[in-house]
C-alpha cells in the first residue's frame, strides 16, 4: 500500500510539472557545435581543396583554363545537421577574391573560400637581356635590352600573357614590333578584356651575376646576359684561381636568364661564381656552403616505456621524435612501438600499426605514426600535435628503409566512404618551412587543422607512398621539391604513418609500417 501511494504521488508530481511547463522560461542553452565543411570540390581544381576548420578557411587551387570569376562548386559535405547559406554555392561563384559563406547549426559560423590560380606568363624578344619583368597587378611587361639596340625593330620570339585559351590583340607573336613608345595589347579571356602595356629599357651592362644561393653540397647561381650569345656560369673554390665552367646539363636558360645548379661541392667551404657571355665576364659573387646535418635518433634505437605509452627517445634524454600513442592509449595500447625487426638484423626500428582501439563500436581507427615534433595534448579522443624541429639547412633528398603490411581499409570517416575495402596506403613525407613556429596539427573534425604542402610557409616538400605490401625491407628515397632556392627554413617536418588518411580516422585495421635509418642527403 505504501509503494502504491509513493507511485501515485510521483505521477501527480510529474503531471503538476507538466502543467506548468508552458509557463516556465527555457533557459537551457543550445549546444555549441561548430558547423564545418567536411569536403569541398570545384570544377577544374588541380588538387583537392584544403579545409582548415580552425581558421574556417577553404583553399582551392584552380587550373589555368578555369574562369576564376565563375567557378562551379560540384560537391561539398558539411557537419550533419548544418545548413549552408542559401544562394551562395548553388550557382557559379566569383573566386577572384575571398568568398564568405555562412554555415549554421544552432549558431552561425562564417567560412572563407580562397582560390589560387597559377598562370604561366612570359614575353620575349630577340637579343634581350635576362627575362622580361611581368608585373601582373599593373598589367605591364618590362623588356631589358643592351644600349644602342634598335627599339623600332624587335622580333617577338615568344609570348603568353593570359591563361590558356586567351587571345591577344593585336597578335604580335613572331612579328617585328617597335618599343620606342609603350605598346598596348588587349588580352581577352572568358569574354573579359585586360589591357597590358609593354615597355623597353636599355642597360650598359650586358652580363650580370645576379646572386648565388648556397646550400650544402649544391649552389644555385643566377645570371643575366644577352639572349642568343654563348652564356653560362663558372665557379671556383675561394682558395684557388682555377675557374670551372658549369656543364650545359647543369644550366637552365630562359631567354637571357641563366640558372646554374652546381653540384658535388664541399660542405662548409667558400666559393666564388660569375656569369659570362661570349668573352665578357660579370663581377663574381662569393658564397659559403653549409654543414651536413642529420636529425637525432634517426635510426630509432632509443625508446622508453612510460606506463603503457612507448616514447621514441631515451628516458630522461632529449626528445626529438614523438608518436600519437598518447591519443591511442586513451582507448587501447600503444600502436607505435620499437621492434628488433630491422634491415640489418641488429638494433631497433619503429613499428607503426593501424589499429581499431576501443570496445565494439565505441572507438576509432588509430593510425600508427611517428613524427619530428611532440604530442601537445589530447582533445577528447583526438590529438593536438606540433610538427617540426628547428632546422636551417637545405637537403636535396630523404632516404630510409621500410617494409609494409598492407591491409584493406576497414574504417572510414565522412568524405572517405568510397575508400572502404580498398588497399591501405602508407606514407613517409617531409617538409621544410620558414614559419615563425612549428606546424600545429588538430585531428578533431570540429576544429581540424592539417598540414598543407601548398601553404605559403612551405619551402620544400617530398613524400613516398606504398599502396601494397612490401614484404622485405627496401631502401626508399625521395627528393624535396623546392618552391625557392633562396628561402632558408626554420623547421624540418618528417612524418611517417601506416595509413595515409589516418588524420581523417580512415585506414585498415592491421596495416603495419616498419621504418628505420632515416638519412638526409645533400647532393643530387
Amino acid at each position: 500500500m505504501k509503494r502504491l501511494t509513493h507511485i501515485t504521488s510521483l505521477i501527480a508530481a510529474i503531471l503538476v510539472a507538466a502543467t506548468f511547463t508552458g509557463c516556465i522560461k527555457n533557459d537551457i542553452p543550445y549546444p555549441r557545435i561548430q558547423a564545418n565543411f567536411l569536403t569541398f570540390k570545384v570544377k577544374g581544381e588541380v588538387s583537392p581543396a584544403v579545409i582548415d576548420s580552425t581558421t574556417r578557411v577553404i583553399n582551392v587551387a584552380l587550373g589555368e583554363n578555369v574562369d576564376i570569376y565563375s567557378v562551379t562548386v560540384e560537391d561539398f559535405t558539411v557537419t550533419p545537421g548544418a545548413e549552408v547559406e542559401a544562394g551562395v554555392l548553388d550557382r557559379p561563384v566569383d573566386m577572384s577574391r575571398p568568398v564568405a559563406v555562412m554555415l549554421k547549426i544552432y549558431q552561425e559560423y562564417w567560412w572563407v573560400i580562397k582560390a589560387t590560380q597559377n598562370i604561366e606568363r612570359y614575353f620575349n624578344v630577340a637579343g634581350q637581356i635576362g627575362s622580361s619583368v611581368i608585373d601582373v597587378p599593373a598589367r605591364r611587361v618590362i623588356v631589358t635590352l643592351p644600349e644602342g639596340t634598335n627599339l623600332g625593330a624587335l622580333k617577338v620570339t615568344s609570348m603568353k600573357l593570359g591563361p590558356e585559351g586567351s587571345t591577344v590583340t593585336p597578335d604580335i607573336s613572331g612579328t617585328t614590333i617597335s618599343l620606342r613608345a609603350p605598346l598596348e595589347l588587349t588580352v581577352t579571356n572568358h569574354g573579359r578584356e585586360e589591357i597590358w602595356t609593354i615597355y623597353a629599357e636599355e642597360t650598359a651592362s650586358t652580363v650580370t651575376t645576379v646572386r648565388a644561393d648556397a646550400w650544402t653540397r649544391v649552389a644555385w647561381v643566377y645570371g643575366q646576359a644577352q639572349e642568343g650569345k654563348n652564356n653560362g656560369i663558372e665557379y671556383r673554390r675561394a682558395d684557388t684561381q682555377q675557374w670551372t665552367r658549369v656543364p650545359a646539363s647543369w644550366i637552365t636558360a630562359n631567354g637571357g636568364s641563366i640558372t646554374a645548379r652546381i653540384i658535388n661541392l664541399d660542405p662548409e667551404t667558400e666559393y666564388a661564381a660569375r656569369a659570362y657571355s661570349d668573352e665578357e665576364y660579370a663581377a663574381e659573387v662569393v658564397f659559403t656552403t653549409g654543414p651536413e646535418v642529420q636529425v637525432p635518433n634517426a635510426n630509432f634505437e632509443y625508446w622508453w616505456l612510460n606506463g603503457k605509452i612507448w616514447n621514441p627517445w631515451q628516458e630522461n634524454g632529449d626528445q626529438y621524435w614523438d608518436t600519437g600513442n598518447k591519443g591511442a592509449t586513451t582507448l587501447g595500447p600503444s600502436n607505435s612501438v620499437p621492434t628488433d625487426d630491422t634491415p640489418t638484423g641488429t638494433g631497433r626500428a619503429a613499428m607503426l600499426e593501424t589499429k581499431f582501439v576501443g570496445i565494439g563500436s565505441l572507438g576509432k581507427i588509430a593510425a600508427g605514426n611517428i613524427f619530428a615534433g611532440y604530442y601537445v595534448r589530447t582533445d577528447g579522443t583526438n590529438g593536438i600535435l606540433s610538427f617540426g624541429r628547428p632546422f636551417t639547412q637545405r637537403p636535396t633528398k630523404l632516404r630510409g628503409w621500410l617494409k609494409y603490411n598492407c591491409a584493406d581499409i576497414s574504417h572510414t570517416s565522412a568524405g572517405f566512404e568510397n575508400l572502404k575495402g580498398q588497399p591501405d596506403t602508407c606514407i613517409v613525407w617531409s617538409a621544410l618551412i620558414d614559419s615563425d613556429q612549428p606546424c600545429e596539427i588538430r585531428t578533431n573534425p570540429k576544429n581540424r587543422k592539417l598540414f598543407n604542402p601548398d601553404d605559403d610557409d612551405v619551402i620544400a616538400y617530398g613524400n613516398i607512398q606504398y599502396g601494397r605490401s612490401v614484404d622485405n625491407y627496401i631502401q626508399f628515397e625521395f627528393e624535396y621539391d623546392y618552391k625557392s632556392t633562396q628561402r632558408v627554413p626554420n623547421y624540418i617536418l618528417i612524418v611517417a604513418s601506416a595509413s595515409k588518411y589516418g588524420d581523417y580516422f580512415t585506414g585498415g585495421n592491421g596495416s603495419v609500417l616498419y621504418l628505420d635509418d632515416i638519412e638526409l642527403i645533400y647532393d643530387y
